[in-house]
């Protein structure tokens, strides 16, 4: 069975580099699951996208799956390892979804995962050490990335805090 690592943290906070070097060692055969839709009309977030791909040193990229899981499964060569990035994208692409299919969606993911034969770092934002958002649409979006990273923290083998580029193992 793999492992799942799990990193968490504010925005900016260093979490993608750390799981891109951490990768690294797992060679060639790494795959990385890049969450996000790119939307035609969002030109400051396509650049952020091509400056990550930059990032990635030669590995297969799967762009946005719908099950992501499932779609690992299904490669061949089967991957040494494989970075999700990022979790609270993954939500982003689901809002019109109902919380309850969310929340199962994600638990189902959670569970195929823990039984694959490789490692797996997710990537998560903490997105509620701020003030409670006015508009009821990102409250409901605070929330439901807060329920989804206590459960992924719950299934991981670790769990990891970043702060200001600095990696703390929580669990």
């Amino acid at each position: 069975m793999g492992r799942i690592l799990f990193l968490t943290g504010p925005v900016r906070s260093g979490k993608s580099s750390w799981a891109v070097e951490r990768a690294s060692a797992w060679g060639p055969g790494t795959v990385f699951v890049a969450t996000y839709r790119p939307d035609a009309g969002d030109a400051e977030m396509a650049e952020r996208v091509e400056r990550h791909r930059a990032e990635r040193p030669g590995w297969r990229t799967l762009e946005a799956p719908a099950r992501v899981a499932e779609s690992l499964e299904g490669l061949d060569p089967p991957p040494s390892g494989v970075v999700l990035d990022c979790l609270t994208l993954w939500l982003g692409d689901r809002m019109e979804a109902s919380d309850e299919a969310i929340l199962g969606a994600w638990s189902e993911e959670l569970a195929a995962f823990a039984r694959l034969p490789w490692p797996i770092i997710i990537v998560g934002n903490e997105v509620g050490w701020c003030p409670v958002p006015g508009d009821a649409a990102l409250r409901r979006f605070r929330d439901l990335a807060g329920w989804l990273g206590q459960a992924t923290a719950k299934a991981a083998d670790e769990a990891w805090l970043f702060v200001a580029g600095c990696p703390l193992r929580i669990k």
